[in-house]
């Protein structure tokens, strides 16, 4: 097998959750945080809007950040300007945020996983969806018990244009580091989204701890395990 690079997703993979349970879990505390910053909302609708803004996200069609696909849908929505709402979620992000770490189930394996990779030599990219933060995803990396240094890159929606299961998405993490297509293995957790990238010639593990096919699409998959069971995997790369 000629792998050489791993690109792991983090919700539900490195970091199993349900993904259902997450969001219904931290969304009502951001719909919160904007209301005790004294920003006059209505929490239902609040949380439809920043919805609509993840879908600006996911339909990006690379012509601006996925940050500002959703702050130009979203300052609409809301009676403060983008900057100052951006710079309550930040805030929460930040700090309220991680109350949310009780909705998943962090193992030890995962960092297990990582380090093993990177200590067979093989470069390591954490390619999560972009839709957070840097400062989010670096609470999300810290709660799975990972080292953000580990990885070459982590996807966030400050910098990236696209996100999952947009083919542009993982092709501008092919091209960023120049890496073959057939060298590469994607692991993740969501059917639709990670196994996508086999279009491009790139195989995948699909991550059963936490499995998501929410469309009930048909399982395409190279390799198929636990967390437990890509440990012992990643010894015959």
């Amino acid at each position: 097998m000629s792998i050489k690079h791993i690109l792991f997703d983090l919700d539900g993979t490195l970091l199993p959750m349900v993904q259902d349970e997450f969001v219904r879990y931290y969304m009502p505390l951001l719909a919160k945080a904007y209301i005790n910053a004294g920003v006059m909302i209505d929490p239902k609708k609040f949380i439809s809007a920043v919805w609509a803004g993840y879908e600006a996200m996911v339909k990006n069609n690379g012509s601006r950040t996925n940050r500002e696909a959703f702050w130009s849908y979203i300052e609409p929505e809301l009676p403060v300007s983008a900057e100052e709402s951006e710079n309550i979620a930040l805030d929460f992000y930040g700090n309220e945020f991680n109350q949310a770490v009780c909705t998943t189930r962090p193992t030890p394996v995962s960092d297990q996983i990582v380090k093993k990779a990177k200590k067979k030599g093989l470069e390591t990219y954490l390619a999560t969806n972009p839709v957070f933060p840097w400062c989010a995803t670096m609470n999300r990396i810290r709660w799975a018990g990972l080292n953000a240094e580990d990885f070459k890159v982590i996807t966030t929606y400050e910098t990236y244009k696209y996100c999952k299961p947009n083919l542009e998405y993982f092709k501008n993490i092919l091209d960023e580091f120049s890496l073959k297509p057939a060298e590469c293995l994607m692991v993740g957790n969501d059917v639709e989204e990670d196994l996508v990238v086999r279009k491009l010639g790139v195989k995948t593990y699909l991550v059963t701890d936490t499995m998501e096919n929410k469309k009930n699409l048909p399982i395409q998959s190279e390799y198929t395990g636990t967390l437990a069971d890509l440990l012992q995997f990643i010894d015959i790369l």
